[in-house]
């Protein structure tokens, strides 16, 4: 009972000292930019036709106002909290929301686009917008900045920006193991070969356009996700050990990467920022932080629901979703995400608040 009183508070006291070490160094990160998935879009996918969404209800519930914004969670995502944590705005916002515009930008933008992945043929699974399109999208950025700041201003932006990517699990969860097609022309360690050159790739071209400080992100443990969890029948639903293993395995390879690339290319300050971990000692043990509910979601059943499935008119959907580690059958809620954004804000990013 000590730990459960104990833990919020705690964490209000790491969340204090990030943003008292941003005051003393005078916020030294000019804007945080964004690439990835789900975990990290804001709504981009609301102004392109796919069904993988979530501005509606309860999606935002216990965002500002209860308003669902395109975040796949009942509020804020990790990298608000990160934003929030250098001193910078509260939320991020999507690039393609007309309702803001380069003055908004230019402290803070995501390109990312729930469903996507390193592989093309991940986006095309729900027509979202490719890793390749979200390139486009922040050559575009980088121009309305020149003309918004001017050169001089925009490159100081372009170069001390800290650029947050997260993608992959769709990779696995959603392509590999989920259709046809790319099982049958990789082994599932040449698949993660295959991300990783892309990866490898998409960091290098970051470089080239003036990025010097990124952080890329590892998969979660995937296993432990309520949809994964509930197809486990043989197994008593408990987290699918493979899939857990698959991402620790992957989380290495990328590891391994950014020690590779900051040797290679001159400037560059990547860091690897690895959620596995701190979601995993949630999940086993949920009481230390606060949680009562891991093994499903607070949407609908917790089962299976996301998206269009997380219906408001749901009689099951939970009335406090503080007490849940996951928010929908995919996605963490927005307490989760608040505890995993300090824990990499501590862990990865540290270094980026005084340089």
């Amino acid at each position: 009972m000590e730990l459960k009183q104990m833990a919020p508070s705690i964490h209000i006291l790491w969340l204090l000292s990030i943003q008292f070490l941003v005051l003393v160094n005078g916020g030294k990160i000019p804007a945080i930019i964004v690439f990835g998935d789900s975990s990290v879009d804001s709504g981009n996918n609301n102004y392109i036709p796919t069904v993988a969404r979530s501005n509606f209800q309860p999606y935002g519930r216990d965002f500002n106002g209860g308003r669902p914004t395109g975040r796949f969670s009942n509020g804020k995502i990790t990298t608000d909290f990160i934003s929030d944590a250098f001193g910078l705005k509260p939320a991020i916002p999507a690039y393609l929301d007309p309702s803001y515009s380069i003055s908004d930008f230019a402290t803070g933008v995501t390109f990312a686009s729930a469903a996507t992945g390193y592989d093309n043929a991940t986006s095309n699974v729900l027509s979202v917008i490719p890793l390749w399109k979200q390139l486009e999208y922040y050559k575009n950025y980088q121009k309305k900045l020149r003309a918004y700041l001017g050169d001089r201003k925009a490159n100081g932006v372009i170069s001390g920006a800290l650029y947050l990517i997260s993608v992959g699990t769709n990779d696995f969860l959603e392509n590999y193991y989920a259709i046809p097609g790319r099982s049958s022309e990789y082994t599932i360690e040449e698949y993660e070969n295959f991300l990783v050159g892309i990866a490898a790739s998409f960091t290098e071209k970051l470089y080239e356009l003036g990025a010097r400080k990124i952080s890329l992100g590892g998969l979660p443990p995937m296993g432990c996700m309520p949809l994964e969890r509930t197809g486990n029948l043989m197994g008593g639903s408990e987290c699918v050990d493979s899939f857990n293993n698959l991402a620790a395995d992957f989380n290495g390879k990328l590891n391994a990467l950014v020690i590779k690339q900051n040797k290679k290319f001159h400037g560059m300050q990547m860091v690897f920022s690895d959620p596995y971990g701190i979601l995993m000692k949630i999940i086993q043990k949920p009481a230390v932080y606060g949680f009562e509910v891991t093994a499903v979601a607070c949407c609908a059943t917790g089962m299976f629901e996301m998206g269009y499935a997380c219906s408001r008119r749901n009689p099951f959907t939970c009335s406090n979703a503080d007490k849940f580690v996951f928010w929908d059958s995919f996605h963490p809620t927005q307490k989760t995400c608040s505890i995993i954004a300090t824990y990499i804000v501590q862990n990865a990013l540290t270094k980026f608040l005084s340089h």
